[in-house]
């Protein structure tokens, strides 16, 4: 079977047991807080073994794209130096909402493995509960009791709690699993030792293939489990693993899941994969072609690499495949970007958001590629000469200092640099790492830290309603609420039953107001909550407060009405209508290709981001805005459908944005179905002319291939019209009121121009007098020739120019200058290169300590570096601490 037909056939088999097939969620973790990226097929459906939500169907089936790379799950280190790691892999899952429950899930694997897939009976081994006294769960008796009559008692084998008791994280939905491994050893090796004894000890073909996930409780922030108010079923079979089973391979890059990548691989670099006499080059291959999975499907999904969080990580990941190439497969010019039309032509019947997008994540890659080969190689040769120090001074730890500077300086993520350490050796100083990072970044992270306390329950409800899209304000019930500290005080996070209130997502920005108790409920009377935010955790509703004691108000709360802040909702309608509006605007004016790749709108101003490879011009930006008001003065009546199946939507032509998680049923937005025809679940104006008008404010690059612009609309953007009038007509009065002001700023340019040429060649001139002069006072020592003095220069640029006129004339040089530039001491320090590699001598280390004597600090490079201070006297002591050094 190929691996297409093994994944069809789990598909089809559930699909003949009543489940709904339901899509991948994007790679990128969705609403919620807890996840940067889906590391597991249960991720998509946490809400509804919270009982948060209500599920599609009761049993349910899909391939989730999952990510392994951060927190309690990370694969990363282990990725190409075995052969059943990765970072991104497919998981295959049943589920069950409170439907069937342990023996169905059992019978149903073994019915799939057995007689679907044909894997060998005497292969496979099961693993059950065997209960945990300090959380005070029991044997898992009934799963025991299931698996006897199939398996037989020898081919079960009792696991324990970090093996058989399955937790997604540190809180949330759990419970006891039965795990399904195989022996896919030759049969020699199965005769010497039984495969019992190797589960769960990384053999590396005794491995496990799926586990049956029985959700039964749910962990606390204290550590304490409690019962769902239901049992369900969450199953994982790793693709990959199965895939190797099925096709009878010893790993899971030997299947066709991988070989298509492998094989490009071999031919780009001429190295055959397995043929034993280059392992790092073999390792390299595994490495890269798992990364490319996981790179392209997140920048598909709409994580672009960056430089923070999710972000970061991507970054990481390409880094690392990159660096592989690059040193053992001896990619000098860039290679990774090349594999994606291998994945959108495998995947293109299954993701087909790959192949929809292909040309963007070659680009966005290939830019990335460009960026790390820039610094790559000269990263590697500083990390060489740390090494080779330290294996002269008998030292193996690389220090903390120096592997921040090859991350700040070279671009390398610390978990690179730790891998080419421990090829060479050597380990890093992980600690002093992170000191120099807090050092350098010296940033409080008081926003990110809070700590959270259990939901405190008040009332029982089936589902949270909002009705926002209808109502301002409804009569609610609060259903629960929560304490979370941060750094800078005390939150609430209140959820209600029913509220108007629109929670922050699909890049709008949630909706304040407060919540108004009923006085004959309690005594608090004329109690009124303000809410400050709103936001949506999983699919809960989360309206946050930073009023004071609120404890006691809340319990006795009976009916409250919830209202938003109309006049600020309003502008927020406004400018996420405009969005749409000048989307479709750009897609007519800039090309099909543009498609969203974020947005931010609040009730001032409308941020877009999206995919574009060259600067907008300021004509195309003039016909787009035109376009959206030429369409806000038609006043188009907005066209809203709710619950709309959403294969539907998109068969009648809507536009989706890739990387959004889309339910079953949609709500359409449509201003004029042959202009404006989008999935959103925003709100909008009732029609284009209450918009107003609509002002572009900027455009620019945010990375590879995305662009972005910000716009107001209404009262804003005829404010942003009033002040660009007032600052020309300012203008014109400082020219004193000329007919043609264009031409008149033309002249005035002009004629600066000519002055500041004639300052530079003054300039020039000065530095030609100044060099004679040093020249002529050179100090000439055996090594190296020094001059210490101060100068007279108009500019600190001025010092590095006169540095590099004297190194282009004297050999071995070492100069040392000062300068006074509009009363603040400036200091330089020049050392020739080739002293530098000599003696160790580093021109930033010496400036900065240079620096203390006029109360400053500086820095550069080994061989040329500045520094500015605040106290002037203090430059001959510094010149005179330069000349003692030297």
């Amino acid at each position: 079977m190929t691996s297409h037909q093994i994944r069809q056939a789990f598909l089809d088999f559930f699909r003949s047991k009543e489940h709904l097939i339901v899509p991948s969620a994007p790679l990128v973790a969705k609403n919620d807080p807890t996840l940067m990226f889906n590391n597991s097929g249960m991720a998509q459906f946490k809400d509804f073994f919270l009982g948060n939500g209500t599920p599609p169907a009761r049993r349910i089936a899909d391939t989730q794209k999952c990510l392994r790379v951060s927190g309690k799950h990370n694969d990363l280190e282990d990725v190409g130096f075995d052969t059943y790691h990765h970072t991104m892999f497919e998981m295959l899952g049943n589920w069950s909402f409170g439907d069937y429950f342990k023996k169905e899930a059992i019978t149903w694997a073994w019915e799939l493995l057995t007689e679907v897939y044909k894997l060998p009976k005497d292969r496979l081994y099961v693993s059950v509960f065997e209960g945990n006294s300090a959380d005070g769960v029991p044997f898992d008796q009934e799963a025991w009791d299931l698996w006897k009559p199939i398996v037989g008692e020898d081919r079960i084998i009792l696991g324990n709690k970090k093996d058989n008791f399955w937790e997604m994280g540190d809180t949330g939905p759990c419970g006891p699993c039965s795990e399904i491994h195989i022996d896919l050893r030759p049969e020699t090796e199965v005769a010497e030792i039984s495969g019992k004894s190797l589960v769960n000890n990384d053999h590396p073909q005794v491995v496990e293939i799926w586990n049956l996930v029985f959700m039964q409780f749910e962990r606390k922030a204290d550590g304490s489990l409690i019962p769902l108010p239901s049992t369900h079923v969450d199953t994982g079979m790793g693709f990959e693993r199965l895939c190797m089973a099925v096709q009878n391979k010893t790993s899971n890059y030997d299947t066709d899941v991988f070989q298509n990548t492998i094989q490009v691989l071999e031919t780009l670099s001429g190295k055959n994969y397995g043929a034993g006499n280059e392992p790092f080059a073999d390792i390299a291959m595994r490495v890269i072609s798992d990364h490319i999975r996981a790179v392209a499907f997140a920048i598909t999904d709409g994580q672009l690499p960056s430089n923070v969080k999710a972000g970061y990580v991507i970054r990481r990941i390409l880094r690392r495949a990159v660096r592989y190439g690059y040193s053992y497969l001896g990619f000098q010019e860039p290679f990774f970007y090349k594999l994606v039309a291998v994945l959108a032509d495998q995947f293109k019947d299954v993701f087909t958001e790959l192949k929809a997008q292909e040309e963007f994540v070659t680009r966005v890659i290939l830019e990335e590629e460009k960026s790390f080969l820039r610094t790559l190689e000269s990263g590697l040769k500083r990390l060489d000469n740390i090494t080779s120090s330290l294996k002269q001074k008998e030292v193996n730890v690389i220090a903390g200092e120096e592997v921040f500077e090859l991350s700040d300086t070279f671009g390398f993520p610390v978990d690179l640099t730790a891998l080419i350490a421990r090829e060479k050796g050597f380990e890093i100083d992980e600690t002093g790492f992170q000191d120099a990072l807090a050092e350098q970044k010296k940033r409080s992270r008081q926003d990110a830290a809070k700590e959270a306390t259990d939901w405190i329950e008040l009332r029982e409800a089936d589902s949270v309603e909002f009705l926002g899209y209808d109502f301002e304000e409804t009569h609610s019930h609060i259903i629960k609420y929560r304490k979370v500290k941060t750094k800078t005080g005390e939150e609430y996070h209140i959820v209600l039953d029913r509220t108007p209130f629109y929670a922050e997502m699909g890049g709008q920005i949630g909706d304040t107001g407060v919540l108004v108790l009923d006085p004959t409920s309690s005594n608090q009377e004329g109690k009124t909550i303000r809410i400050v935010d709103t936001k949506k955790e999983n699919d809960l509703f989360v309206h946050i407060s930073r009023d004071k004691n609120l404890d006691e108000a809340l319990q006795q709360a009976g009916i409250i009405v919830a209202r938003i802040d109309v006049e600020r909702r309003n502008k927020i309608k406004a400018n996420h209508s405009a969005t749409h509006l000048m989307l479709s605007s750009m897609r007519e004016i800039l090309g099909s290709h543009i498609g969203q790749k974020g947005s931010y709108l609040n009730d001032e101003v409308l941020r877009f981001d999206f995919s574009h490879f060259s600067k907008v011009t300021d004509e195309e930006l003039q016909k787009i805005e035109d376009r959206v008001n030429e369409k806000i003065r038609e006043d188009i009546v907005l066209e809203e459908r709710r619950n709309v199946p959403i294969q539907q939507a998109l068969d009648l032509g809507a536009t989706a944005t890739f990387g959004e998680k889309y339910g079953e049923f949609v709500r359409l937005i449509i201003f004029d179905p042959k202009f404006s025809f989008e999935l959103c679940g925003g709100t909008h104006v009732p029609s284009t002319g209450k918009i107003g008008v609509f002002k572009f404010i900027s455009e620019g690059s945010v990375s590879a291939g995305v662009r972005r612009v910000e716009a107001v609309t209404g009262e804003k953007a005829l404010e942003l019209m009033r002040q660009q009038e007032e600052t020309l007509n300012k203008i014109k009065d400082l020219l004193k009121g000329p007919t043609d002001l264009v031409k008149a700023v033309e002249s005035l340019l002009d004629e600066r121009n000519t002055l500041q040429k004639r300052i530079a060649a003054l300039e020039h001139e000065k530095i030609q007098v100044l060099k004679t002069g040093l020249l002529a006072r050179l100090e000439k020592h055996k090594t190296f020739s020094l001059v210490v003095e101060k100068v007279d220069v108009p500019n600190a640029e001025s010092l590095k120019q006169l540095s590099y006129e004297l190194r282009d004339q004297v050999e071995n040089l070492i100069a040392v200058f000062g300068t006074e530039i509009a009363g603040k001491p400036q200091l330089s320090v020049f050392i020739a290169e080739n002293i530098v590699q000599e003696t160790g001598l580093n021109a930033g280390k010496i400036v900065k300590d240079l620096a203390k004597e006029i109360r400053g600090g500086g820095g550069g490079q080994p061989f040329f570096a500045t520094a500015g201070g605040s106290d002037a006297s203090g430059l001959e002591r510094a010149l005179e601490r330069a000349k003692e050094l030297f």
